[in-house]
């Protein structure tokens, strides 16, 4: 089996490893319906729409009002 002949750096042996782990940022397009952010390729989140046609219908917000669906306070 091949050894070295010589050993590496610290900093050729880092610079090296360092490579493995690096994150590249994400593209973002916008939707042609609502104009949103989106990543390529996907449904949008926010309208629900892709490739021209709703796909998924958005989902709504609900605000939890004070005092409904509990017990209220006297």
């Amino acid at each position: 089996m091949p050894n070295p002949k010589r050993k590496h750096t610290r900093s050729r042996r880092d610079s090296r490893r360092a490579q493995n782990w690096r994150l590249d940022h994400t593209t973002a397009s916008a939707c042609p319906n609502c104009k949103n952010l989106r990543p390529p390729h996907t449904v949008c989140p926010s309208c629900g729409w892709y490739n021209g046609r709703m796909v998924v219908a958005p989902k709504k917000k609900e605000k939890a009002a004070e005092g409904e669906g509990g017990q209220q306070k006297p």
